[in-house]
């Protein structure tokens, strides 16, 4: 019998609530005990909904307070000393949300630990930090005491954890080089294997047959002395009283082949979605007795899958692996939301077309009753909406937009080039007459619980139009004077109308649709509802122009008109998959420029074109980087090259890691390039140090994602690090990111000190 299991499922509630739960304690609005119970109320909730599904085992390890990976380096007991964890004691709650963003309701405030995207996803993780002489320990019970939970509660449980070397890879330290496969950090493994085996002893002793350790950084080029310590680390690993199953996802692992054959585990974990050419290789090269999890569902996607043609695909493995063969998603569904049973607010023909976590296990047990010829009759009721689902999709008309396609078959007439940034620079620094280290923010202001409640009322009719946009007016001029009255430099209008920077955008195209409750988690408490690209994108007409232009009504000084790039509308949507994502790309780069262009003509001389998500979309083998990144960069310059010099273009990146594509974001030419630098202690300017950047760079000083309140000292000494490093007449002054999750008071304190750095700046440099 092929069997059926989970990677993972969504942690945070069909309607959010353990962000609900885990803000509330933040703001001492709940106890721990409460939220405790919060944490063991949902995941009771969750293990009972795949149980009922058929999964033969429940995932046990997936839920996290923040994140997985920081979960996993609390019960290691990797705390940075900046923290005063005592070494060789228990890891509390409030030293992990320390790490996390810098404060807790107990413990004393310190700068977070540095956050970062999870593989080519959406999803950040906290970075572990590692010492020369790291020491490691069983820091946490969290793990044992949610397995000995789901057993009580009776459910089989397998446990997931992070594998060894994929937790070492995207470790950092001062002693250690960051994701770059330092070899150094290799001589820790031998310590963190030591507690690797306690655990597994502990986890057998509980009665666990099967661990899931995750190394999806087997998918990735590794140097040959990392694939030699999988060799190493799993042999040991091997030994315990369990069965390991190795799972990989996001790519295919057949590069790796000889050593997939190497290591004397019970079973794989293959992603065929991402990567169905590696599905022969991994079959010939499995053991005798080991199991092959094949990944045949998008844990990512939200599209229905083709269960006929999967099944047509999988029978061959079947008949040669039998039992040994088990069924999963392509990855942890933490990437999709939970049930599309709650959209009552999508048009039937829409909803039909969609899958989401708990439509994805249905899938799963159909697909396996195809294989297994045990169809029943309320499943082939299914399967028929199924098929008809996919048909519908594939033959609809509102998918494709004829006038646009002839527009895209001209595409290349369109030109990409500006004049060089040398000369233009000149021209707009007359034109803008800013200081020295010009100040500004990335964007947002934050978003009051008054704002929010404006919108949901204007949304169901229960404010006027002419109120609403009274009333973001009156929001709109309280930033611009709050902002002239500190001296920021390049105003932004706040972006009170705005839910959010994809979503806003994509309520105002064609070619999106809007989920009631499809949240995901992007990190700790922040969710978002990624807007669904289901066709054709088109602009009706501006989005921004008219906020903007009232903005810059109310000052003298330049605002910025704030938009968001096509790359990132792209990887921050589920994208449709039944067309090249290159082509989505130049559908939205198109309707950009539009924008970009009506902002220019309104008087806007300022534009920023945020793309956070350039390198998150960077495939995970370099192989396949350089069409990639080809066509990203030429997006980008697709929707800003049509302004006159004077028109400063800037773009926004954060918690990114630049120094493998410095050249592709060079290539972007925007005037002003603003990244996150304060977390990393200015590290990655070193990226754009080596590369000799020519354009003018903001390093932000102001790390928005902790509620901790930066002081002057400390943003100059960062910005005297960032002048040592490149030339201090192409330097802004600015945050991490937008401030849309900031409260007021914490803002403004900050943004004051930010103010007065630049100042000093001005004075001494």
């Amino acid at each position: 019998m092929t069997v059926f299991h989970n990677l993972g499922f969504p942690r945070i509630g069909k309607q959010r609530e353990l962000k609900k739960a885990v803000e509330a304690y933040w703001n001492q609005e709940l106890s721990q005990e409460a939220l405790q119970q919060e944490g063991a109320r949902l995941r009771q909730a969750h293990w009972q909904l795949q149980h009922e599904a058929g999964v033969k085992w429940v995932p046990v390890g997936d839920f996290a307070w923040y994140d997985h990976i920081l979960e996993w380096t609390t019960t290691l007991g990797v705390v940075p000393a900046r923290f005063q964890h005592p070494v060789g004691s228990s890891v509390d709650l409030d030293t992990l949300f320390r790490m996390a963003r810098g404060r807790a309701p107990q413990g004393q405030p310190a700068a977070a630990c540095e956050m970062t995207k999870w593989f080519d996803t959406n999803y950040h993780y906290i970075v572990p930090e590692l010492e020369a002489n790291q020491s490691f320990y069983l820091a946490r019970e969290s793990l044992f005491d949610q397995v000995a939970e789901a057993q009580q509660a009776g459910f089989e449980v397998k446990p997931v954890i992070p594998g060894p070397l994929t937790w070492l890879w995207l470790s950092k330290g001062d002693s250690f080089s960051e994701g770059a496969g330092d070899v150094a950090k290799l001589q820790l493994l031998p310590a963190l294997l030591t507690v690797y085996i306690e655990i597994l002893e502990r986890l057998a002793a509980q009665g666990v047959e099967w661990v899931q350790v995750d190394e999806p950084a087997l998918v990735l080029d590794l140097p040959p002395a990392w694939l030699q310590a999988y060799a190493t680390a799993y042999e040991q690993l091997a030994q315990s009283p369990v069965k390991l199953l190795v799972a990989t996802y996001f790519e295919s692992i057949a590069h790796h082949i000889d050593t997939v054959k190497q290591l004397p585990v019970a079973g794989w974990h293959i992603d065929i979605v991402r990567a169905p050419q590696q599905l022969n290789a991994v079959v010939e090269a499995l053991g005798a007795d080991q199991v092959l999890s094949v990944g045949a569902i998008d844990g990512r996607n939200i599209w229905r899958s083709d269960l006929d043609a999967l099944s047509r695909q999988l029978q061959v493995v079947r008949a040669q692996l039998g039992s040994r063969l088990w069924i999963a998603p392509s990855c942890s569904l933490l990437h999709v939301p939970v049930d599309v049973s709650s959209e009552t607010g999508l048009d039937e023909e829409l909803k039909s077309w969609l899958s989401f976590a708990v439509q994805k296990l249905e899938e799963l047990r159909l697909l396996i009753a195809l294989l297994e010829g045990t169809v029943s009759d309320a499943d082939q009721k299914y399967l028929l909406a199924q098929r008809s689902a996919l048909q519908s999709r594939a033959h609809s008309a509102r998918t494709h937009n004829p006038e646009l396609r002839a527009k895209l078959k001209k595409i290349d007439q369109i030109s990409r080039t500006r004049t060089p940034f040398a000369e233009r620079i000149h021209v707009q620094r007359k034109h803008l007459n800013l200081p020295a280290f010009p100040t500004t923010t990335i964007g947002s202001f934050p978003q009051t619980k008054e704002i929010r409640q404006l919108r949901r009322d204007w949304r169901e009719g229960n404010v006027s139009d002419a109120a609403y946009e009274k009333a973001i007016q009156a929001e709109i001029e309280r930033v611009i004077r709050f902002q002239e009255e500190i001296g920021i430099d390049v105003l932004v209008h706040g972006e009170a109308e705005r839910n959010d920077m994809v979503e806003y955008f994509g309520e105002l195209l064609a070619g999106f649709a809007f989920t009631q409750n499809g949240w995901v988690q992007s990190y700790g408490s922040r969710c978002v509802k990624p807007p669904i690209i289901f066709g054709d994108v088109l602009r009706p007409a501006p989005m921004t122009v008219a906020w903007s232009a009232y903005a810059q009504s109310l000052t003298t000084l330049p605002v910025k008109g704030m938009l968001t790039g096509p790359v990132t509308m792209l990887q921050w949507s589920f994208v449709r998959d039944d067309q090249p994502r290159k082509e989505t790309c130049q559908q939205l780069a198109l309707a950009l420029r539009d924008e970009v262009l009506d902002l220019e003509a309104a008087g806007i001389q300022v534009i920023q074109i945020d793309e956070p998500a350039i390198r998150e979309g960077l495939p995970l083998r370099r192989a396949d980087w350089e069409a990639y990144l080809q066509w990203a960069v030429d997006c980008f310059r697709l929707s800003t090259s049509g302004v006159k010099d004077s028109t400063q273009i800037h773009t926004h990146m954060c918690y990114s890691e630049f120094n493998d594509i410095m050249q592709a974001i060079a290539a972007m030419d925007a005037d002003v390039i603003t990244i996150e630098t304060s977390r990393s202690n200015m590290e990655l300017l070193e990226a754009f140090e080596d590369f000799h950047y020519p354009n003018d760079i903001g390093p932000g000083v102001y790390d928005i994602h902790s509620p901790n309140i930066p002081q002057q000292e400390w943003m100059v000494s960062l910005m005297q690090k960032a002048a040592q490093k490149l030339p201090a007449e192409r330097l802004w002054v600015n945050p991490d990111c937008g401030l849309k999750t900031r409260g007021w008071p914490e803002t403004q304190a900050a943004l004051l000190e930010m103010v007065a750095a630049a100042r000093y700046l001005r004075q001494h440099l």
